[in-house]
């Protein structure tokens, strides 16, 4: 079974910057693609950022210019460096391989 470990979240003010790591378990990390969602609390989770096994990328439209998503094979990780952080920004971040299993995430919120 595939298991993710989110961590980095915290709480920041508007314009700040986190950097958020998921290590991945129990699959060939370095062949798949790879993709951060955020949730809000009653709202479906939505895609933020994407990253493919070779490490083509793709962002939402808002956050592109401001979010980076890279990965480490080496480390089974992937990262989302996110820059200029707003109050829509806040949820909670997840990464997945698009398959059935996620993690617990890690929480974001953005509040002067």
């Amino acid at each position: 079974q595939v298991q993710f470990m989110e961590s980095g979240g915290g709480l920041v003010q508007p314009g700040d910057s986190l950097t958020l790591s998921c290590v991945v378990s129990g699959t060939i990390f370095s062949s798949s693609a790879m993709a951060w969602y955020r949730q809000v609390p009653g709202e479906q989770r939505e895609s933020v950022a994407q990253i493919s096994s070779a490490g083509t990328k793709s962002y939402a439209t808002s956050v592109e210019g401001r979010f980076t998503i890279s990965r480490d094979d080496a480390q089974n990780t992937v990262y989302l460096q996110m820059n200029d952080l707003k109050p829509e920004d806040t949820g909670t971040y997840y990464c997945t391989d698009g398959g059935p299993y996620w993690g617990q995430g890690t929480q974001v919120i953005v509040s002067s």
